[in-house]
């Protein structure tokens, strides 16, 4: 059932964390994840931080209805998008560490749902969107921090580099925060001017490309599969535990 409203998405995303936290299912890593930003962007409308307050929550709900409604397809054993599907099939793999699966859920989320959510809601005008798809950016990088330190305590590993690296690994996380949002926004402009019978074939070309940038973040080149092998070791293996961690419990 689509989520009509961003309480109602913050409602869905309990659900699911909660089935998956029952099912022992490393699912559970992302919509964590993803109900704090949500929270966040909810709070920012509420200060009314957006050019448009109203069509900031339109378009959470429409972006976020494209997670929900490939989680419900899984679920029931329908097909969802191909880089949702590579990211459920991972749902009890004992070798990503924690972080490999927030990645691959952001991956499918922000490089091919967003740009469709954003054209979809945009009208005639998309280019009135983006000061307020920006500054989404700028929220996300806000947050890179606290989720650091709760990926530390998860992986002590991560967090011994973290404190070596200094901010240098906020600044990175940002750059690549930035560098999914600007591809998504030039997707976003190439599927809003397409024809309506155009679209499920840049939707198509689209899925393929990010599905094989999800194969790479969950078996990357041997160097850094032997590094995150390394990690895995000292790293919380009990889902719950991981879940409690990202939560800021």
């Amino acid at each position: 059932m689509h989520a009509q409203s961003i309480d109602e998405v913050i409602d869905q995303l309990d659900r699911i964390i909660e089935e998956c936290l029952a099912d022992d299912s490393k699912l559970a890593f992302f919509p964590i994840l993803y109900r704090k930003v949500t929270i966040a962007v909810k709070e920012g409308i509420e200060r009314k931080d957006f050019d448009d307050n109203e069509r900031m929550e339109k378009l959470d709900v429409v972006f976020a209805n494209r997670y929900l409604t490939a989680y419900q397809q899984f679920k029931a054993g329908e097909k969802p998008t191909d880089s949702w599907q590579i990211a459920f099939d991972e749902a009890h793999a004992f070798w990503p560490i924690a972080l490999q699966h927030l990645l691959i859920g952001i991956n499918a989320h922000i490089n091919l749902d967003l740009g469709i959510a954003a054209a979809e809601i945009a009208d005639s005008d998309l280019h009135s969107l983006k000061a307020d798809f920006y500054k989404i950016n700028s929220l996300l990088a806000s947050m890179v921090e606290g989720v650091q330190q709760e990926i530390g305590r998860i992986s002590p590993v991560i967090g011994i580099l973290d404190l070596l690296a200094g901010k240098l690994d906020e600044r990175l996380v940002d750059f690549s925060i930035k560098t999914a949002r600007d591809g998504a926004w030039d997707f976003a402009d190439e599927y809003h001017q397409a024809e309506a019978s155009q679209r499920p074939t840049l939707i198509s070309k689209r899925d393929f490309s990010i599905a094989w940038l999800g194969k790479d973040i969950m078996k990357p080149g041997r160097f850094l599969r032997v590094v995150t092998a390394f990690i895995k070791v000292f790293e919380r293996k009990k889902v719950h535990k991981i879940a409690k961690a990202l939560e800021g419990n």
